[in-house]
């Protein structure tokens, strides 16, 4: 990952992050828990998501990077993949586009303190922080398959948490535009 590559992760990640828990400060517990239709998710379950989701795919980095890079991949492959760049790019701003979560992905009230989900979130992104800071391997050799996208590089991945994050926070501005999203109440805050 050269200079400039590095950089624009950093960016992403850090200004996606500081965007969503602006959002959450605050909240009641009835705004937590609000839904617009039942078949959609509630903030808690959009921030559950992202924290399951940063740990999972930060884990299939770590995995993709321990296996032999893609002996010459060949430039059809490695073209290929390139070309999804600003289809990754664009993650957060495709809303009319739906994506199933992975099973493993999805909300089951694992952390049913939203205290201990919004710091659980926090710490999983500083480790993705660290490791995008630091890492020297070749992120684009070394390839996942992405639910809808097909295969994804690294690096890719990594760009991918920062939009994927600003997707979900777009949802849940979503969420509290709704006209039946329950006021503040200043003395019941989480």
């Amino acid at each position: 990952m050269g200079p400039d590559e590095r950089q624009l992760v950093l960016d992403q990640l850090v200004s996606s992050e500081s965007r969503l828990l602006a959002l959450l400060d605050g909240l009641t517990p009835a705004q937590w828990s609000f839904r617009e239709a039942p078949e959609r998710w509630s903030i808690a379950e959009n921030v559950e998501h992202l924290a399951v989701f940063e740990d999972f795919i930060r884990q299939a980095i770590a995995t993709a990077l321990a296996t032999t890079p893609a002996e010459s991949p060949g430039p059809a492959l490695l073209a290929a993949v390139a070309s999804k760049d600003p289809l990754v790019l664009s993650v957060a701003d495709a809303r009319n586009a739906t994506f199933i979560a992975r099973d493993a992905t999805r909300p089951n009230g694992r952390w049913p303190d939203p205290a201990d989900l919004v710091a659980h979130l926090r710490a999983a992104r500083a480790r993705t922080l660290a490791f995008a800071a630091e890492t020297d391997a070749d992120l684009r050799s070394h390839f996942f398959a992405h639910i809808a996208f097909g295969d994804l590089d690294c690096y890719q991945w990594l760009l991918l948490l920062g939009h994927h994050t600003l997707r979900h926070t777009r949802q849940i501005e979503q969420v509290m535009a709704h006209p039946a999203y329950p006021a503040r109440c200043p003395t019941s805050r989480l």
